[in-house]
This record gives structure tokens, C-alpha cells and sequence, in this order.
């Protein structure tokens, strides 16, 4: 169906553009899913251990954007990847393609068929890895040189409604400071690669993404 019509069956209002309303989409989806988490720390259904995340994509099936993961903690506790929220949220993720041709309106916009992944043994070893680099530079208090380039897959940037907005953090000689927050995100290159390796939507005129 199209967003229109689940937004109708669920008596979401329908804005105008997504300018100020950037996660519209997903917030329709989780209410006509249900999830459970709200703002806590854990995964979209955490009975199920799923996350869900929708997954905009132009009309040759390809991920527009990179996909939000979770909020960075930068305070410097001690953590590792096998604790760690991004892992906990990668884990098993539920993907709901979107069209998101800026060409087309809002409501006329269709979801395509779902669908269950969770990461290979070699894409959670290149996760992990990406992780633990940028963590590594969070850790010495070297915040503010990491790059949005670092990571072949994962990546951290800026997460916050405007520059004025702060987290606590420390220097790199461990004294409390505050900066941007950030968040984790997986390049539309993965996801990319994910939808190629599930065959990728189908833009055909009569069926589902």
C-alpha cells in the first residue's frame, strides 16, 4: 500500500514535505507496527530482538540515504562491541524499502515488502571493526577528528536539531567538556549491498517494491 493509505488506516496526519518531518515515514511504521522500545536503549521490538528500519529508495531500488542506527555515548565508559547498542540494534533488523522519489507527493509514495536480515560472520567483522576505530578515537578524547569518511561501512556524524546542541564528552586530556552530538550510521553503500544480495526491490508497475 501506499504511505497515504496506512497513514489514513492509522489517522496519521499526511505533512506537506518531509523538510521539517524527516522521520515521518518511520514513525508511520512503527505505529502500525507497534513497537516497544520508544526511546530506550534497545532494539525496535526487544521481545524479538528486531529492529526496524525503513529504507528509502529511488526508482532504480537504490538506498538514498544512509540509515540512522542509534545516538554515539560519548562520555568514554568503558564498552565493547559485543555490548554495544549498535551491535544489539544490527543484530536482526527488519527493513521496510520506501519509495522516496522527491518527484512524487508524500501519500502516493508506496512501502514495499518487508523483509528479516542479520549480518554475515565478514560484514559483522567489518562492522565491529569500523566500530571499534571510531571508538577507539572517542575513548582517547579525540572526538572532534573523526570523520564522517572514517568506516567502510559504519560511520559517525553529527546527530543533533542544530549546532547549539551539546553531549557531555571529555578532552583528550580526560577533562569533562561538551560537543555536537552523534550518531551511527550504515553508508547507503551497505545497504546498498544489502538489498542487492536479497535481489532488490522490484519496480514494476503492478507489484510491490
Amino acid at each position: 500500500m501506499t504511505l497515504g493509505q496506512l497513514a489514513a488506516r492509522h489517522g496519521m496526519p499526511i505533512p506537506a514535505n518531509q523538510l521539517r518531518h524527516k522521520g515521518w515515514a518511520g514513525g508511520l511504521l512503527e505505529l502500525a507496527l507497534g513497537t516497544e522500545s520508544g526511546s530506550r536503549p534497545e532494539p525496535d521490538f526487544p521481545a524479538l530482538g528486531v529492529e526496524l528500519k525503513t529504507l528509502p529508495v529511488n526508482a532504480q531500488g537504490k538506498p538514498q540515504e544512509s540509515t540512522y542506527i542509534c545516538i554515539a555515548a560519548l562520555d568514554g565508559r568503558p564498552e565493547s562491541w559485543e555490548t554495544s547498542l549498535v551491535r544489539k540494534k544490527l543484530a536482526c533488523v527488519l527493513w521496510v524499502p520506501i519509495e522516496a522519489d522527491k518527484s512524487q507527493a508524500l501519500a502516493q509514495r508506496r512501502i514495499g515488502t518487508p523483509f528479516l536480515w542479520h549480518p554475515s560472520p565478514e560484514q559483522e567483522c567489518q562492522l565491529r571493526s569500523d566500530w571499534e576505530e571510531i571508538m577507539e578515537q572517542i575513548a582517547t578524547g579525540n572526538i572532534d577528528r573523526v570523520s564522517s569518511r572514517q568506516g567502510r561501512w559504519l560511520q559517525l556524524r553529527p546527530k543533533a536539531a542544530n549546532a547549539r546542541a551539546q553531549a557531555p564528552g571529555f578532552d583528550h586530556a580526560g577533562n569533562p567538556s561538551t560537543t555536537l552530538p552523534r550518531g551511527f550510521y550504515l553508508r547507503s553503500l551497505f545497504t546498498a549491498q544489502i538489498l542487492a544480495q536479497r535481489g532488490g526491490p522490484r519496480p514494476h508497475a503492478d507489484a510491490a517494491l
